[in-house]
């Protein structure tokens, strides 16, 4: 459900200019986590969820880096999308999330907005680094994006590089977000700045996820 960004042009160069129509600053819309009595209700709600069913959220995004990328890994199950709103209440965050455009349809394309959702056409995608890294430039207060490396369907052998270059040409760290279906621990690890040396910084950041492993594990890869 949760949207994976594709690789940039090239390995060691970040994509473009922003096309007219794609991501923009006005995406970053009022969502549930700015909705001040529904927040605190539903923070509650999360809190005594995730610890009355056993999981452990730990860890905390610092004061000095309210605005960055937060990699959604392992992510191997539809299920990651609310195990995530709800660590995201536990620990007071204001993310946004990528998802298929499909989910945005009528219905339910006005709740999954609210919920912090931004649409992702698969087939328009390329400028999509560029215009996310944009509107997070341009907004206004704190604000997390969220991006996974994989998809939730098939098994991926490689990982995509989307939130590496969004992270980079916005000049914001990556907080490398995890859970653990495992061991049921979910939370923020350490705060990485990229440095534009993608193949180093990639192996630091695949060392990190090496131990945990999410709700189908086998469709997880490290490589």
């Amino acid at each position: 459900m949760l949207q994976k960004l594709a690789a940039a042009p090239q390995a060691d160069r970040p994509p473009g200019r922003i096309i007219p129509g794609s991501l923009r600053s006005t995406d970053m819309h009022r969502t549930i986590f700015t909705t001040p009595v529904v927040n605190n209700l539903l923070r509650g709600f999360s809190v005594t969820f995730l610890r009355w069913s056993g999981w452990t959220v730990s860890g905390g995004l610092p004061a000095e880096h309210p605005k960055c990328v937060l990699i959604a890994a392992p992510h191997t199950s539809n299920w990651d999308l609310p195990y995530t709103l709800m660590v995201a209440f536990a620990l007071r965050l204001n993310v946004y999330w990528m998802g298929k455009q499909q989910i945005f349809r009528w219905p339910f394309g006005g709740l999954m907005r609210w919920l912090g959702g931004i649409a992702v056409n698969r087939e328009q995608s390329s400028n999509l680094v560029a215009a996310s890294a944009a509107a997070l430039v341009a907004a206004d207060g704190p604000v997390q994006l969220i991006v996974p490396p994989e998809g939730t369907r098939s098994k991926t052998r490689y990982w995509k590089t989307g939130f590496y270059w969004i992270a980079h040409t916005a000049q914001v760290p990556i907080v490398m977000a995890y859970m653990d279906y495992e061991r049921k621990l979910s939370g923020l690890g350490p705060v990485f700045m990229p440095s534009g040396d993608i193949e180093a910084d990639m192996v630091k950041i695949k060392a990190f996820y090496a131990p945990f492993k999410g709700k189908n594990a086998s469709q997880f890869d490290h490589q």
